[in-house]
């Protein structure tokens, strides 16, 4: 059933385990993902929750544009609107809810396409799974560039190791500069890169915590950021110390936008994992 959350319609799935997530209609939203009795997603304190501003924290669902790479609204429009929630199917280990958006005359203003775009948010045991998919309904080809764009809940940034990128192209959006990414991330300011995604697995440590971080190939790229104490403080829906307990590690297409054929179909996922 629909429940409310900050006056927000949202759906909740759960397994026999505790674990459970919460999804906001307004975008297709992940507001929540409990596993092991710990929250994994941050979410921040400061948002509106008036029903069509962005959503600050959990997962976002970019699309069909990533950030300000085209004349749509930032990150498009997908986030913005509410999409449809089918039943969920839950049982003892596995549960999952989908939700769909179609092009309408209101979309049709922005982004000239016939689409039905999917998100399917799956959860077992220790597991996350969030699926988009995208079908094109027209007479000729799309493109689009997105992410799936997770806020993940971290003890205190200062700490926090994000492994498994070492070696891959590395483009950092605040300098400019490309590079082979280092081995170990860390974080001590405002961090905005772009990498070619790694074909294993990431592992993200934030103390005695273990995530593994996985993506579908048809995600070419992974961006990692997180805002630093200075950008924070200037971020309306944001609190000051907000920079301290997340890390941006997203599922992405940046710079070579999918194409989708007349009648075609894509769809990409990204996977967490609880490892400790």
């Amino acid at each position: 059933m629909v429940e409310l959350f900050q006056g927000q319609p949202c759906r909740r799935i759960r397994i026999a385990c505790g674990d459970r997530a919460l999804v906001a209609l307004q975008g297709a939203h992940v507001l929540s993902w409990i596993s092991g009795g710990r929250e994994r997603m941050f979410l921040s304190s400061a948002n509106l929750w008036d029903g069509h501003t962005p959503i600050r924290g959990g997962i976002p669902v970019c699309f069909p544009q990533f950030n300000a790479r085209g004349n749509l609204p930032r990150h498009g429009f997908a986030r913005n609107l509410p999409w449809h929630a089918e039943q969920p199917s839950e049982h003892a280990d596995q549960a999952q809810i989908d939700c769909t958006l179609s092009a309408d005359d209101h979309t049709r203003t922005l982004w000239p396409h016939a689409f039905a775009a999917r998100m399917c948010i799956s959860i077992t045991p220790g597991q996350l799974q969030v699926t988009l998919s995208v079908d094109n309904q027209g007479p000729t080809a799309l493109s689009f560039s997105g992410a799936l764009h997770t806020y993940l809940a971290v003890d205190d940034i200062a700490h926090v190791r994000l492994t498994g990128l070492g070696g891959q192209a590395e483009w950092d959006a605040l300098t400019d500069a490309r590079a082979a990414a280092a081995a170990v991330l860390r974080f001590d300011g405002e961090f905005d890169r772009v990498y070619a995604a790694a074909a294993a697995p990431l592992l993200l440590e934030d103390g005695a915590h273990r995530l593994e971080i996985a993506q579908s190939p048809q995600w070419a790229d992974t961006v990692v950021w997180n805002p630093g104490q200075s950008k924070c403080a200037g971020m309306a829906d944001m609190p000051p110390d907000g920079f301290s307990r997340m890390l941006c590690v997203e599922a992405a297409q940046v710079f070579h936008p999918i194409e989708v054929p007349a009648s075609g179909h894509w769809q990409g996922w990204q996977r967490l994992r609880v490892v400790a």
